[in-house]
């Protein structure tokens, strides 16, 4: 415990601090961001101090019609390039590719001809093998990637020691803790990040957390993983994010130590688009429907289309979730 704290006293080099606004953010308003949101954004993130900027997914167009989604959907290097330019002095860039959902042998080029810095693969636990080839063909393209395995709080401890070990074996740089269902606690992640570490030491990759904030416990967990030595940290301005949402960026900055990282920025781009953002009826945050689907470990959708509705009867909700088989 008291290295824990000397850890939190401090401040470590080593943590990254990536923003997923443009990503999880895109999930509540179908990525459709004006292009002044897109490029204050970015540039929040440049005085800020944040290492990596997450531009959103690039799903593939034949699964995914171009026309029903905003640009960040797919995320294209050209879209990209249009916003941060030769992108110097800027954070990283990154995107999020699924398994299953990309075409990324054609839409993920080389990183010479790219202005991305790093693919976020991400996967649940039955599609290891394909996340595998992916991580390898992006890293023989050059970049940084990810994995994130999804839904972990449904993933047996066996299946999910397997998982890492087959992932820790592969090329990737990281391998992130994903809390999709905003289902654990922090005492549960010191338990999941002695599971990562396991692997993580083994092959020599750093670890990452994205959290998600059902019981608002996004910033809870993301520290405690940052005392367990958690270097990659996902945030989000204004904690927004698919539900309830994501650990907020303004918190975590004023968390953390190290001075490169810009409070005032953060909070300014708080006050001048996401609050209006909320004021013109966009949707995210802490609310009891969430709470609910994130007590009883479930996927979010039901509490989504529970929002959509704008329902009131939280009780009948808990009572119907707790009846589905």
């Amino acid at each position: 415990m008291q290295k824990e704290l000397k850890q939190l006293m401090g401040y470590r080099k080593s943590i990254r601090v990536l923003d997923a606004t443009l990503r999880d953010g895109g999930l509540v308003n179908n990525f459709e961001f004006t292009p002044e949101f897109t490029k204050a954004l970015y540039e929040t993130n440049k005085r800020a101090g944040v290492d990596y900027m997450e531009f959103g997914y690039r799903a593939s167009k034949e699964m995914f019609n171009v026309a029903d989604h905003g640009p960040w959907k797919f995320a294209s290097d050209d879209d990209i390039r249009a916003v941060v330019g030769d992108n110097v002095g800027g954070p990283k860039i990154s995107i999020m590719a699924d398994v299953g959902r990309c075409d990324f042998r054609t839409d993920i080029v080389k990183k010479s001809e790219s202005p991305v810095d790093m693919i976020r693969v991400a996967c649940y636990l039955h599609q290891i093998p394909g996340a595998q080839e992916m991580i390898e063909y992006c890293k023989e393209q050059g970049y940084e990637v990810t994995c994130n395995i999804m839904a972990i709080s449904h993933a047996q401890e066996s299946d999910l020691k397997e998982a890492l070990d087959l992932i820790g074996q592969s090329s990737v740089d990281v391998i992130y803790i994903v809390d999709s269902y905003g289902a654990l606690y922090p005492e549960e992640m010191t338990r999941v990040v002695d599971i990562y570490r396991e692997s993580s030491e083994k092959y020599g990759k750093e670890l990452g957390i994205h959290a998600h904030n059902n019981q608002q416990l996004a910033f809870a967990n993301t520290i405690e993983c940052i005392g367990d030595g958690v270097n990659y940290l996902d945030a989000t301005y204004n904690s927004m994010g698919r539900g309830a949402g994501n650990c907020a960026m303004e918190l975590l900055l004023g968390f953390l130590k190290n001075p490169k990282y810009r409070e005032y920025d953060a909070l300014k781009f708080v006050q001048d688009y996401m609050v209006p953002l909320k004021q013109q009826g966009v949707t995210w945050g802490y609310d009891l429907q969430y709470l609910i689907t994130g007590l009883l470990d479930q996927h979010p959708r039901s509490a989504i289309q529970f929002t959509k509705e704008k329902r009131t009867d939280y009780a009948i909700f808990y009572r119907d979730i707790l009846s589905v088989d």
